[in-house]
């Protein structure tokens, strides 16, 4: 059954480093969970791979620790199911086993483990190889918001400048017009043309926010979409 740490005194790490331990050796597991509340993380537990999953989709752990060998799902097999799904394939992956032949190790970097540690091991081995996975976690995180980030500035400038130019006709071609027009239809028209005028000039202030965008932030629309923070 899942089991979510107690609180303590430093809260620095808590919230951004969950990490999960997947293992069904209840001794074991209790183990880990003082190394981990000692180190002031925040951790889950389960006891078979299925169980993880029903955790994962709640929570997102920087580091998952799981048993090769568990019932229902094992620890390679929950490996594999979220190496192949895109939302969960940068979490941290330590395979925790006492399987050590080459054979074994190689099945299991196939399956997408991050890391191994084999039974029994160190406890400061341990820790140092959490911190490690956390820091992988947020190295990989924050290359991913840098690449995406450039692609939304990227996208942004490409729709600015393609909209600069039928604007800019749009602009002399409305000029032309009402030097063409008489007194008496500007008279007549003055508020149409003042609809058109001020959609002209927000238009332009928008092309140049897209063309001058240094840091994209993104803002809801719906559930389901955002849409680029344009103020």
């Amino acid at each position: 059954m899942a089991k979510a740490s107690k609180k303590n005194n430093k809260e620095n790490q808590a919230e951004a480093e969950i990490i999960l331990i997947v293992e069904d050796d209840k001794y074991t597991r209790l183990i880990i969970e003082k190394l981990l509340t000692k180190s002031n993380y925040k951790f889950y537990s389960a006891v078979n791979g299925k169980e993880a999953l029903d955790i994962i989709e709640k929570v997102m752990p920087k580091v998952i620790i799981a048993d090769w060998n568990m019932p229902v799902l094992n620890g390679l097999e929950l490996c594999k199911t979220i190496k192949k799904n895109d939302k969960l394939k940068m979490i941290y992956f330590i395979l925790f086993t006492a399987k050590i032949s080459l054979a074994d190790r190689v099945e299991g970097l196939d399956s997408g483990a991050d890391d191994f540690l084999i039974k029994p091991t160190e406890n400061e081995e341990l820790l140092a190889r959490v911190r490690t996975g956390i820091r992988i976690a947020n190295l990989q995180s924050e290359l991913t918001k840098i690449e995406h980030d450039k692609a939304l500035i990227e996208i942004a400038c490409t729709i600015g400048h393609k909209l600069s130019n039928p604007l800019n006709s749009f602009t002399f071609s409305l000029k032309s017009l009402l030097d063409k027009l008489s007194k008496k239809d500007l008279v007549d028209l003055n508020e149409e043309l003042s609809i058109i005028k001020l959609s002209v000039e927000k238009m332009k202030v928008l092309v140049n926010e897209l063309n001058i965008i240094e840091k994209p932030e993104l803002t809801d629309y719906s559930p389901d979409i955002k849409m680029l923070k344009m103020d």
